[in-house]
């Protein structure tokens, strides 16, 4: 504001310009962004359907693993290209809300494995035990 004989006037600097980061438009989706996400998605969905259609590891277990790694790869192509998540977006606040979020995760699935285990071998009785029932 400023005054202009006697009266207050609203004096605009904006000069036309947005408000936006430099970034901010790096931060939406590029057509080259959206496709090489989708191709990625496509090959990480396809690899774990040949893993296990083809029956490339004798044991489950290591089908399990390798799966279990492509999702979680899979979980950042789509952070990265379609959620666009990064450590500038929105000042870093959304980068510090996925980390929380994956610490919260891991310590409710660590200790639910951890709680069912014990429970698991602490309140089951075995087999010689059940022989001796009446």
């Amino acid at each position: 504001m400023s005054t202009h004989n006697g009266t207050l006037a609203h004096v605009d600097h904006d000069h036309g310009h947005d408000h936006h980061d430099e970034h901010d438009d790096a931060a939406h989706g590029t057509l080259k962004g959206y496709v090489t996400g989708f191709v990625l998605s496509v090959i990480l969905t396809a690899i774990p359907f040949w893993l296990v259609m083809g029956k490339v590891f004798d044991q489950s277990s290591t089908t399990a693993m390798v799966i279990l790694g492509l999702g979680a790869v899979q979980i950042v192509v789509h952070m990265i290209y379609f959620l666009h998540m990064n450590a500038r977006s929105e000042g870093g606040w959304t980068l510090l809300a996925l980390m929380f979020t994956l610490i919260m995760v891991i310590i409710t699935l660590a200790g639910s494995l951890w709680v069912m285990y014990h429970l698991n071998v602490n309140m089951m009785p075995s087999m010689t035990d059940m022989k001796n029932m009446p």
